[in-house]
């Protein structure tokens, strides 16, 4: 009888360590390491005085352009997969258009939509904006609203690179325009 009691002790004991541990050494550990999304594009704007152009480049996370094209236009668009829509391109760039806006000297520029590629879980855009003099122009300023009506967290961070001058903005929901002067 004092052996089994004995073991029960020693159960009981092992037991208590058990979860004491689990619970005082080891959990408070992983209510640290919680996965955060990160919500960010890049977009880069260099000037080409080959082709007297402003050209885009923008970075986006494949996944999140997907859930705001359908949220926003009820469209599955299946990027960078086989079943990509061939509404696809036609939907990044209405987006695109609503939510990057490109002034020069003050007036809006439009730009042309080149098309895209993938890298991994990225999508590459391609913009241009013809016909810029650049002797002409005093500040460029751009307005960069990409993913930010679906997520609260999004930053988006721009480069110019305009004749020598390089600076960089990020971008977030309540400040969203960066100004280069020239």
């Amino acid at each position: 009888m004092a052996r089994i009691l004995q073991n029960y002790i020693v159960y009981l004991f092992k037991t208590f360590a058990l979860r004491y541990f689990i619970l005082f050494i080891i959990l408070p550990f992983f209510a640290f390491t919680t996965l955060h999304k990160f919500y960010l594009s890049v977009t880069n704007i260099d000037y080409s005085k080959e082709d007297n152009a402003l050209q885009i480049t923008s970075r986006i996370f494949i996944d999140d352009l997907e859930n705001v094209l359908e949220k926003r236009y009820g469209v599955k668009t299946y990027l960078a997969t086989a079943k990509e829509s061939d509404k696809a391109d036609f939907y990044i760039e209405k987006y695109l258009r609503t939510k990057l806006v490109v002034k020069t000297n003050g007036k809006n520029r439009s730009f042309v939509f080149l098309g895209k590629k993938y890298d991994n879980d990225l999508m590459i855009c391609y913009l241009e904006i013809e016909e810029i003099d650049l002797s002409t122009i005093k500040n460029i300023e751009v307005e960069n609203d990409i993913l930010t009506d679906m997520f609260e967290d999004q930053q988006n961070i721009l480069h110019y690179r305009i004749n020598g001058t390089k600076k960089s903005f990020v971008l977030v929901k309540e400040n969203n325009k960066g100004m280069l002067n020239l």
